[in-house]
């Protein structure tokens, strides 16, 4: 059920990094996307799928991983993705990309979820590196990148406190908590 598949669908940034991702599972996912709605159909996107240990490498600091979590520098070795897929605008095709970058990353990671794997989406990113890193030519602008695997952690909704704040945060046992607004904060009218 797709609310199921939408409630499922967390910020994962700890992934048990033994259980690989298939590059064709990555095409699949990317498949999703192509699949998806597009503004005015021009279809801009283009992907980054990686999936190996050389590739996933050069992505994994070109991130920055949990600007909440202040004590926090990213995943250890044995909680790195598994694989990533970056999303890229072709400027040669639109100047704006703005809505098919998220809804071709919701496609995404619904996929993933489906698939028993979990995601996270970065904006945060050192661009100048990625592009270096790949040989991303200039028309390509580098939208959104993400990381993909088997979840190693558990993500819970709460209700959004009293005091208002937005801020996701780990408890004792490394739980990951993230806030959420009530259904009538949303609703105006």
């Amino acid at each position: 059920m797709l609310a199921e598949l939408i409630a499922k669908n967390r910020s994962y940034r700890r992934f048990v990094h033994e259980e690989k991702i298939d590059r064709q599972d990555l095409v699949a996912l990317v498949d999703l996307a192509r699949l998806s709605a597009s503004a005015a159909n021009f279809q801009p996107l283009k992907y980054i799928v990686s999936s190996g240990p050389e590739t996933n490498d050069l992505i994994l600091p070109c991130l920055v991983w949990a600007g909440y979590l202040k004590d926090w520098d990213g995943p250890t070795a044995e909680d790195r993705p598994a694989g990533y897929i970056v999303i890229l605008g072709d400027s040669k095709i639109a100047k704006s990309f703005s809505y098919d970058a998220g809804i071709a990353a919701q496609s995404i990671l619904l996929g993933a979820v489906e698939k028993s794997l979990g995601g996270c989406i970065f904006g945060s990113i050192d661009r100048d590196r990625l592009r270096g890193a790949f040989d991303i030519p200039e028309h390509l602008e580098i939208l959104l990148v993400i990381a993909l695997g088997k979840p190693r952690e558990k993500v819970v909704i709460e209700p959004l406190g009293p005091d208002g704040d937005i801020k996701y945060w780990r408890d004792e046992q490394a739980v990951h908590h993230v806030p959420k607004r009530p259904i009538e904060e949303i609703i105006i009218g």
